[in-house]
């Protein structure tokens, strides 16, 4: 019997979502994205203190802000596919 589909924390060439069908989340492919989930997460710590201090200097020029913003509006969206995909593994929050 297959479980829920999860939600990875990657899309498609056409940018559609993907998701994975199994029945135990110790697969190699749950694993893989598992670790990408982390990869992802720790990005989006990294970029929020670049973008904090960014943010903070006063002689930041236009494309440092704008680097910063876009980085982190990257960084938004993996968390984002991420805690859609994690709240949708939760019991009883199935999509």
């Amino acid at each position: 019997m297959t479980g829920p589909l999860r939600l990875l924390p990657w899309t498609s060439p056409e940018g559609k979502p993907c998701y994975l069908s199994t029945d135990g989340e110790d697969s190699r492919l749950s694993r893989l994205a598992d670790d990408l989930e982390a990869a992802q997460l720790d990005s989006g710590e990294q970029v929020l203190t670049g973008a904090r201090a960014v943010l903070a200097d006063t002689e930041a020029g236009e494309r440092a802000v704008r680097f910063a913003l876009t980085r982190a509006v990257e960084c938004l969206g993996d968390v984002l596919r991420v805690a859609v995909s994690r709240g949708g593994r939760i019991p009883g929050n199935e999509q």
